[in-house]
């Protein structure tokens, strides 16, 4: 008898929980398989120290392959489940595609930043949500400082040296507090201009910080910020974003060059494509985590919307204790399923208290509804975290040692840019590449999401400035592998999505039935084309000749001998290999042709009429995100 296939979707807090148990329950006798788009397990709660400079990037992650020896790994992002069939389409880190097959399906895919309808917030602001954006956010803030210290202009200084953090909640709160005592420890080293020190600004539409803690944990926090010389504000928001700065609910404007976006999280969008009963974005399940109506089908975490046995009527917050938990009764009642457990068991919970790490040795705790604040709270925070943590205590608890004895080490090193980590994205988990899979689809848009590019150098006009490329190193929003074009439902606009989120269940451009072109190869796109666009396609495969530059989108490739970076390409691939010359690129559904002998292809060809939907040829798109116009779903009311 074959043994049955477990599919489980997503390696969070509840993702990795399921498969580690299920992995002692079953002993071998069945497949697992975890689909996740990274090798590793990421311990969120000490993300702000990672940031902070407190701990290296590694120490809060978690080799899968190690940790879950018997556990087969698959990375990459699903994209279609059809229930019927059991079968999973996913989208692996190359672009390539597969098909995986299970008895047993838990979709453990975790959130994303919740986004709110909110003038250039999605343009200029980041989120805290992976890894690359924490790393991001170091290297960011590290550069301010570093650019305010030189500035000869107190109005730049000040400007740069303000940080604006947006929710109050666990991660908001958490990130103000180490971020102030980084850049403090940084103007040290790097004296500001007399009289000015870095400004942190925290921002909640709600009365108190944490709000969704009790008032004595809430009131120590709130002490600790206005200590360390936090400005917090509480019922104020942002009411737009630009460039410049942001101008609150309030009236007031803050010229900043950083907005950190905390205001809370919305599941994975992927389970919205299953068509199943929903609650606020997640999927309905019993207090067994099986979705009604499908015993092959479970979820848990930020998904599942799981009923709160202990307050009837509501269900468990989008938390980490609640995802770990989560994980643990998934994989029973998995087993149970198919004969290879004990009795199924209905989720119950018991708040064993919380912790906010506030950076050094303060923070604020409850542990069994014991009340703490200063250094017995740091002891008890640090304690819960490791114990926590599945792996890598040594190496942590050694990071902390160090941190306490030794200065930290404030440096750039520009791993991670602002148009790698977009706001509006589906996987924070990875950072966006250039040149990744879907590049064809990308070229429409006429910017990405999220692409603060200019607060990565200067903000004058000829430096980064609005419309403006910053630096030679980043491609220019819209161009590949700056994020699809999609039409949302309702939305009467095509929007730029990124290229995990047209992997997850939903029409993407050039997918069947989207209605959009797919790729083709140049035999294919030969038949049928217009006779000047043919013309064209021969022409530039000929040796000896010249770049068309009359070509619809086309430039030259910068970096080859002697050529120059397409810019605007309308669904082409940058040549390559070319010894002397770069073809045409941007031939409609074609792909450039490759080493040529010298040869380059001729001048002054009619272009092609774009298709529609695609921008006319010879422009070049200004950096910076098509703005959003989609309705915010329902989670999104009332928060930040």
């Amino acid at each position: 008898m074959s043994r049955p296939r477990i599919l489980i979707v997503g390696a969070g807090f509840a993702g990795y929980r399921t498969a580690r148990t299920l992995s002692r329950l079953t002993r071998g006798r069945a497949h697992i398989t975890l689909l996740n788009p990274t090798d590793y397990f990421l311990y969120l709660p000490l993300l702000p120290q990672v940031a902070a400079g407190v701990l290296e990037p590694r120490r809060v992650t978690v080799s899968l392959s190690d940790s879950l020896p018997d556990v087969r790994l698959v990375l990459g992002e699903a994209e279609r489940i059809d229930l019927d069939d059991r079968t999973l389409r996913y989208t692996g880190p190359e672009g390539e595609g597969g098909t995986l097959a299970y008895d047993r399906l838990v979709l453990a895919a975790g959130s994303v930043n919740k986004l709110l309808p909110i003038p250039g917030v999605a343009e200029h602001a980041h989120g805290f949500r992976g890894l690359p954006e924490a790393l991001y956010l170091r290297d960011h803030v590290t550069r301010q400082v570093e650019l305010a210290a030189s500035a000869d202009d107190p109005e730049t200084c000040a400007a740069r040296c303000t940080f604006v953090v947006v929710g109050a909640g666990y991660t908001g709160t958490e990130v103000a507090a180490h971020g102030q005592m980084f850049t403090d420890a940084q103007v040290r080293k790097h004296p500001l201009r007399r009289g000015m020190r870095p400004r942190w600004m925290l921002l909640d539409v709600a009365p108190r910080v944490l709000p969704e803690m009790d008032e004595k944990l809430s009131a120590t926090a709130d002490r600790v910020l206005r200590q360390r010389g936090v400005d917090v504000r509480m019922g104020t928001s942002v009411k737009e974003a630009t460039h410049d700065g942001v101008l609150l609910s309030d009236g007031e404007f803050v010229a900043t060059r950083t907005l950190v976006w905390c205001v809370g999280v919305r599941p994975d969008p992927l389970v919205e494509s299953l068509g199943l009963p929903m609650e606020k974005g997640r999927l309905l399940v019993d207090p067994h985590l099986q979705v009604p109506g499908r015993p092959e089908l479970f979820a848990c975490g930020d998904v599942a919307a799981v009923p709160d046995l202990e307050n009837p009527g509501s269900y468990t917050p989008m938390t980490a204790q609640h995802a770990w938990r989560h994980g643990r009764i998934a994989a029973e009642n998995v087993a149970a399923s198919l004969g290879l457990g004990g009795a199924r068991k209905p989720y119950r919970h018991r708040d064993l208290g919380f912790v906010v790490d506030l950076g050094g040795a303060k923070a604020a705790a409850n542990p069994l509804g014991v009340t703490l604040s200063g250094v017995p709270a740091g002891a008890v925070t640090r304690g819960y975290h490791l114990a926590a943590m599945p792996g890598n205590r040594v190496r942590v608890a050694a990071d902390w040692l160090l941190d306490a004895v030794l200065p930290r080490q404030a440096v750039q090193l520009g791993l991670v840019r602002s148009w790698s980590v977009p706001l509006d994205t589906s996987s924070p988990e990875v950072a966006r590449v250039p040149g990744g899979p879907g590049q064809w689809q990308e070229a429409s848009a006429r910017s990405g999401p999220g692409a603060a590019l200019a607060a990565d150098t200067d903000g004058g006009p000829g430096a980064g400035g609005p419309g403006r490329a910053g630096s030679h190193d980043e491609p220019a929003k819209g161009q590949p592998g700056s994020g699809a074009t999609q039409v949302r439902p309702g939305s009467g606009a095509a929007q730029p999505r990124s290229e995990s989120e047209t992997a997850k269940g939903r029409p993407a451009a050039g997918r069947p039935g989207s209605g959009l072109g797919e790729p083709r190869s140049e035999s294919e796109t030969a038949k049928g084309r217009p006779a000047e666009a043919a013309a064209a396609e021969r022409s530039r495969n000929q040796p000896g000749g010249e770049p068309g530059g009359n070509q619809s989108g086309g430039e030259p490739a910068r970096n080859q001998p002697g050529g120059e970076p397409a810019k605007s390409q309308s669904g082409g691939e940058p040549a390559r290999n070319q010894p002397g010359g770069e073809p045409a690129k941007s031939q409609p559904g074609g792909e450039p042709a490759r080493n040529q002998p010298g040869g380059e292809p001729a001048k002054n060809q009619p272009a092609p009429t774009p298709p529609p939907g695609r921008p006319a040829p010879g422009g070049h798109p200004a950096p910076g995100p098509v703005k959003r116009t989609d309705a915010p779903d329902d989670s999104a009311k009332g928060d930040s």
